[in-house]
């Protein structure tokens, strides 16, 4: 016992999201039954319809593209790609990366408006910013914990925990690369006349595009990161192959979900980064 009596406050945590849960009841339902109901369809009857071969040939050319007509990235896509069906964990990197996607799409964007948001307004950024720190350094487990409250187990909890770790990266950069835009730049489209939504689409957003795709990439990355995680919550994909191994001590299906998972990690972080450089190569 200290001397002082001790704050509650577990307690006011757990009546807040109470109350958050009972007063939201209806968004939460819709988002669990509605939303989940959609990614299941995108994973199971999108996806997985898809024959493997076909997919494989749609990434590989997508890669070929991406990474200007160099056949390296190309190489690793199709013998990654096939050798995760070939381990007979195809339908789990479906699930895996329709994860990655909707949590990547949610982040980007929330995160860009946010971004920009901050950049417009110094007050806005002494307020986020702390947020944002607490988001980044609070340990990923415990966005499990308000994910199940809220949503109960499945996919969506796992998407809505990745959202909340992966979100920061976007906002951070996207900010930097606003406020990094050149004064002379900004005094030039403002001597012609440009309004404000004329400048931010315009003149900032464009030369901050290599910063944004930046933050873009790490989170996606971060994204990818939940997935083990997530799985805790009943999230399908490798990460529940990964802690299925983990919990028999199952050594070799472990090491081949995991392998899986750096496959899928190396291809979108090439992707990205490619995008990134020809982008900022040729703005």
């Amino acid at each position: 016992m200290g001397i002082f009596p001790e704050i509650p406050v577990a307690e006011w945590i757990t009546a807040a999201t109470e109350g958050i849960q009972e007063g939201l009841k209806p968004i939460f339902t819709f988002i669990r039954e509605d939303f989940g109901n959609f990614i299941e369809v995108f994973a199971e009857d999108w996806l997985m319809n898809v024959p493997i071969w076909l997919f494989i040939v749609i990434i590989a050319v997508l890669a070929f593209f991406a990474s200007g007509k160099k056949l390296g990235l190309v190489a690793f896509t199709v013998i990654g790609l096939w050798f995760v069906a070939n381990q007979g964990l195809w339908e789990e990197l479906m699930n895996t990366f329709t994860l990655v996607i909707f949590a990547s799409l949610i982040s980007v964007i929330i995160g860009v408006p946010f971004g920009i948001w901050m950049a417009k307004s110094k007050p806005v950024e002494n307020i986020l910013t702390p947020v944002l720190d607490f988001m980044q350094t609070m340990p990923a487990f415990v966005y499990l914990i308000p994910a199940v409250a809220f949503f109960g187990i499945g996919m969506v909890p796992g998407v809505f925990a990745s959202v909340i770790f992966a979100t920061p990266p976007t906002v951070r950069f996207t900010n930097l690369g606003i406020r990094q835009v050149s004064g002379e730049l900004i005094e030039a489209s403002d001597a012609f006349g440009t309004t404000g939504a004329q400048k931010l689409f315009k003149v900032q957003l464009p030369m901050a595009k290599k910063t944004i795709m930046a933050g873009i990439n790490q989170t996606v990355m971060l994204a990818l990161s939940m997935v083990v995680i997530a799985s805790m919550i009943g999230a399908k994909g490798l990460g529940q192959t990964v802690i299925t191994a983990l919990q028999r001590a199952q050594v070799g299906p472990g090491f081949v979900a995991g392998f899986g998972i750096v496959i899928l990690a190396i291809i979108i972080d090439r992707f990205t980064q490619n995008l990134n450089t020809q982008r900022g190569d040729n703005p």
